[in-house]
């Protein structure tokens, strides 16, 4: 057993990101000293990895908190379950990617427009100029009054 400062440096985190941890329910000391110091196992230290593993990927804390306890609860949950919490990131990212694209497409079009001029003062800047136009709006999907 040791406290937050050593699991802290064992994972690579800081005490407070333990803590919020804690207050968020993605762990749970496994004990209290007799000074009442939060006491952390092996286990507490696999747990963090996972998280920091899962956030790595892109999980929300929400997610990862459904994907620990599942884990704790293996026996009682399907892969299946598992399956379909990564399959609903993997839609989600796919949709930011797709919108990504969609701006870099309508950023691309009205940068390689500019001629970029020291010289040209920004009054003929086709970027501010394309900007101000509704054509950019509707290359990247958006309509704004």
């Amino acid at each position: 057993m040791f406290q937050i400062g050593e699991l802290a440096k064992r994972c690579g985190v800081t005490a407070d990101t333990l803590r919020f941890y804690e207050k968020n329910g993605l762990i749970k000391p496994a004990g209290r000293s007799h000074s009442s110091y939060r006491l952390y196992s092996e286990e507490n230290q696999k747990q963090v990895v996972f998280i920091l593993r899962a956030k790595d990927l892109g999980l929300s804390l929400e997610e990862i908190k459904e994907l620990l306890e599942i884990k704790l609860e293996a026996t009682e949950h399907s892969c299946a379950e598992v399956k379909a919490i990564t399959t609903a990131k993997l839609t989600v990212i796919d949709d930011k990617i797709e919108e990504l694209t969609r701006i870099r497409s309508a950023l691309k079009k009205i940068n390689d427009a500019c001629c970029g001029e020291v010289e040209d003062d920004a009054s003929h800047c086709s970027i501010l100029g394309a900007l101000a136009s509704e054509e950019v709006a509707t290359a990247c999907g958006h309509q704004h009054k």
